[in-house]
């Protein structure tokens, strides 16, 4: 059975897939969309050895001409050099505008394969194949596409949006429990914002949910469906979209002053939504007992919510070069109550007070 969500942005809107078996359907839908010729599939060694063979398979039967690029694993080389690095596959293979881009991997590969296909020959067709839960849910929806800086996580990129995105759950069979806890903070994340039922569904049936049992098809087309609504309300993120950044603030920060090495991003964004949600409560948003709910779910998923030990300087440092700061001021997606979050600016005296221990 698949599933499909759409994502209504006019002339670019684009269906996401979700089922089982996708990957071997892959070159039939890409062909049904109007695609064809030369297919660049990016991914990593790990993903090609699991699934890159079944995904160039399937592309070859249905006439496409798949050209395999492979760039190392891990949030440190999402980077422009090694963006330049794919560049030169693309030259080197005549990659031309009647050919696209296949982004197959996680978030990592997602957003540098979109951030590439948004700029090689000033925009290429592409298609996102997401093999982690996280990516899933969230970085292959909705056309953010990007690379690191130095000084800060995906300060360099641009609104991209694909073609289509088709959704294996049997890829995350392959998962470490680590990546399924990871993007269910993600997931978490969609109930909190916009969804008190969904989110209580999550604590209802959490365990079946990490399991991949029957509930993992509901928990990733409920979490596609929230995103694709708030995308097509509010695509640049200048209102509306922000509020997909819950927890995101602090957990970038987390995850520059710790050099991506210590948690895994669903992990940092999990420790953000707590400190979100503390911050909420100390500041009479929301209730106590609100504030409970998503702490005690977000630790029933096995994520981490206490805050890593470092100096609150570097994490004002990493927030203060954070896309969400405007005049100064920085912008903090709050709750209200579960399934509802508003926006708030906060001066950087205030966020001292609250947070620094």
């Amino acid at each position: 059975m698949c599933e499909q969500v759409n994502v209504n942005l006019g002339e670019r809107s684009y269906p996401v897939f979700i089922g089982r078996g996708g990957l071997n359907t892959i070159g039939d839908k890409m062909d049904k969309i109007g695609m064809s010729g030369k297919v660049a599939v990016v991914t990593n060694p790990l993903v090609y050895e699991l699934s890159g063979k079944q995904v160039t398979k399937s592309l070859e039967m249905a006439g496409f001409r798949p050209i395999v690029i492979k760039i190392p694993d891990g949030e440190e080389y999402k980077t422009l050099n090694v963006a330049s690095n794919i560049y030169d596959k693309l030259v080197e293979h005549q990659i031309e505008r009647g050919s696209s881009i296949l982004a197959l991997g996680g978030g990592v590969i997602g957003d540098i394969a979109g951030f590439v296909a948004a700029t090689y020959l000033r925009g290429l067709p592409y298609i996102q194949v997401p093999t982690t839960l996280l990516a899933q849910v969230d970085s292959s929806v909705g056309g953010k596409t990007a690379v690191n800086h130095p000084k800060g996580k995906n300060l360099i990129g641009a609104f991209y949006q694909p073609r289509a995105v088709i959704i294996d759950i049997d890829v995350l069979k392959s998962l470490d429990i680590r990546d399924i806890r990871a993007g269910m903070a993600e997931v978490i994340k969609y109930g909190i914002i916009r969804d008190a039922d969904f989110f209580s569904y999550l604590e209802e049936n959490m365990d079946e949910i990490t399991g991949l049992g029957d509930g993992i098809l509901y928990a990733i087309k409920r979490s596609c469906e929230i995103k694709a609504e708030v995308v097509a309300a509010d695509e640049r993120e200048e209102g509306l979209r922000s509020i997909l950044n819950f927890g995101h603030t602090f957990g970038h920060a987390m995850e520059s002053v710790t050099e991506y090495k210590r948690y895994r991003h669903g992990e940092a964004v999990a420790i953000g939504m707590v400190l979100a949600g503390e911050i909420s409560q100390m500041l009479g948003l929301c209730s106590e007992a609100a504030y409970s709910r998503v702490k005690g779910l977000i630790s029933k998923a096995g994520l981490p919510t206490e805050s890593p030990t470092v100096p609150f300087d570097k994490m004002l440092m990493a927030m203060e070069l954070d896309k969400k700061v405007q005049n100064q001021k920085m912008r903090f997606v709050l709750m209200e109550d579960v399934g509802k979050v508003i926006i708030r600016k906060l001066e950087k005296a205030d966020l001292r007070s609250l947070v620094s221990p």
